[in-house]
Formats: structure tokens, sequence, C-alpha cells
């Protein structure tokens, strides 16, 4: 067994700082320091020479966020870490998981590629835009789904008409998981769009009227396309919605088109900080998730049980 020291990037602290306390040991002592251009220098505080090392960055935009976490990976291993893992709550370019159309990247591969090179020898993350997305890796990959977090919150809701809904096509999956836990249907919003971040037209598949419908969502950008959902929905005649989503990406005029939809709530995780308050947006911690599949990984045992 080797000694197991855990890091925070600049961006996920908070986040770490929980996952430290629930895994009962202290943050290792880094130093991100920049120079006037504002280029990077990480420098670790103490020693790592044959530890295993556990770095915690989400890497949403900016690329500084990615940048950090291989500096500090590639920090780790030239002070003779015996192994790194980065801890990457949210994996950010994970929707350029394909060619959807001519000339273009697969930006989810490129940065597994950069992970790679930088030296990583394990990866652990939260609910990957696209599954697929593990087989970009040659290295393991610990893959933990938000459903943990999710199903025992929406479980002690007082709610006796409960449906869940995909806000379209791509997450059909990931609900049907939901209806399926719970025993109940399940609705589609199948959606057409113009761009990016732009929804042109979206029409409801299934039944919602009288029901309390919870739309599934690995992540809210804009929220454009979930509040939309949420108002056809209600149009269809539900009593309630609300929605889960596991990354609060929330940029644009997302806190403003929240705060005036029809959404009873937005419950999401602090995979990435959120910037301001709402009464709308709910959060639930990842941190215990997370140390616990980091004592999994650590102690040599599955990481199954985390798993609903």
């Amino acid at each position: 067994m080797t000694e197991v020291k855990l890091f925070s990037g600049t961006n996920s602290n908070q986040l770490a700082e929980k996952i430290a306390k629930h895994y009962g040991k202290r943050l290792g002592d880094l130093t991100m320091s920049k120079f006037s251009d504002g280029e990077m220098s990480p420098s670790f505080n103490e020693s790592v020479r044959g530890c295993t090392v556990f770095l915690i960055q989400s890497t949403n935009p900016s690329a500084d966020n990615l940048l950090e976490l291989c500096l500090m990976i590639d920090a780790a291993k030239r002070a003779s870490a015996y192994k790194v893992c980065a801890v990457i709550p949210y994996y950010g370019y994970a929707r350029q998981d394909r060619k959807d159309r001519p000339r273009v990247s697969i930006a989810a591969k490129l940065v597994a590629n950069i992970l790679t090179s930088a030296g990583a020898d394990r990866i652990m993350t939260c609910d990957l835009h696209a599954g697929q997305i593990q087989g970009f890796f040659d290295i393991p990959l610990d893959h933990l789904n938000g459903s943990a977090i999710f199903v025992p919150y929406l479980e002690r809701l007082d709610t006796n008409n409960l449906i869940f809904a995909a806000p379209d096509v791509g997450g059909v999956a990931r609900a049907r998981s939901y209806a399926k836990h719970f025993e109940v249907e399940m609705v589609v919003c199948d959606k057409h769009r113009k761009r990016a971040n732009e929804v042109a037209s979206m029409q409801v598949i299934g039944d919602v009227e009288g029901k309390d419908v919870v739309l599934v969502d690995d992540l809210v950008d804009t929220a454009g396309t979930l509040c939309k959902a949420a108002q056809i929905i209600m149009d269809k005649g539900a009593k309630s919605v609300r929605a889960i989503a596991t990354h609060g990406v929330l940029s644009g005029k997302a806190y403003e088109n929240i705060e005036n939809s029809v959404l009873q709530e937005l419950v999401i995780t602090d995979t990435i900080p959120v910037k301001q308050k709402s009464d709308k947006i709910r959060v639930i911690s990842v941190a215990d998730l997370f140390a616990k599949a980091i004592h999994a990984v650590t102690g040599n045992t599955s990481i199954s049980a985390l798993f609903i």
C-alpha cells in the first residue's frame, strides 16, 4: 500500500476540500504560481515520491483549467509519484464526441490524448456526455453515475404521479434508467436545432397530463432546451415539472432563463462551481460519492456498489 495524497486545482478547490474531508485526509499543499502574462507553474510543497496522487480538477472552459490539470499531472510524475489519478468531476469538451458535420474536431478524443500524454495513469469522472468517451482512453477510467446522488433526493419528494422525461432523443437512455428504477413511465422531448445552443422546434412524445414530471439531463448550459421542454410539458397538462442535471455549466442567460421558466426547481451538483445563487437552483454535493470511489480504487475494491 502506498501513501495516498489528494491535491486540488484552482477550479475545484471547494469540492476538493469536501472530498478530502469525506475521505478522511487533508488536501495536500500545492502552489499554482502565475507569471505576469498568465503562464501557470504548479509546485508541490510536500513530497509525493512513491505516493498515489489524486489531482482534483474539473476541466470546464476556459482552457486554462485543462492545461492546469495537465501541468499538475506532469509535475507529479516528474516528482516521482507512483501513480497519478486525474479526478475530473466535469469532463470538458465532452459534447464534441463525434464528427456530426464535415471538417470539425473530435475534441473529447483530443482531450483524452492530452491527459494520457501528460502522464495520467487513471481517470475518474462523473456522467460523461456520451458513454462511449470511455473508449477514448487506453488507461483505466472510473465513470461514476449521478443517479447515486439524485435517486435518494427524488425518493424524498412527495409526488404521487411521478414520470421522467428526456429533454432530447440523446438523453433517452438516461431518463429510461430512472423510470425503470422508480417503475414509472417516461416521455421524450424531440428537438431540432438550427445551431448550437439554439432550439428551432420541439415536441413531446408521450402523455404527461396530470403528472409530476422530472426532466433528466447530464448538463445544463444556457438552459434554453430545458426551459423550452418544461414549458411544452406544462402546456400539455403536466401538474409540475422539475429538472435534474449533474453538471451546472450555466453560461450565457442561463440564470435568467431558469428564473423566468415554469420549472419548479433545477437540481444540480457541485462538479462545477455555481456562479450565483437562485431560489430555483438546488445544489447537491458529489463529494461523498468521489470519496467513496477513491477509497475503492486505493483499496482495490469494486466501485459497482456506488451505482444505482
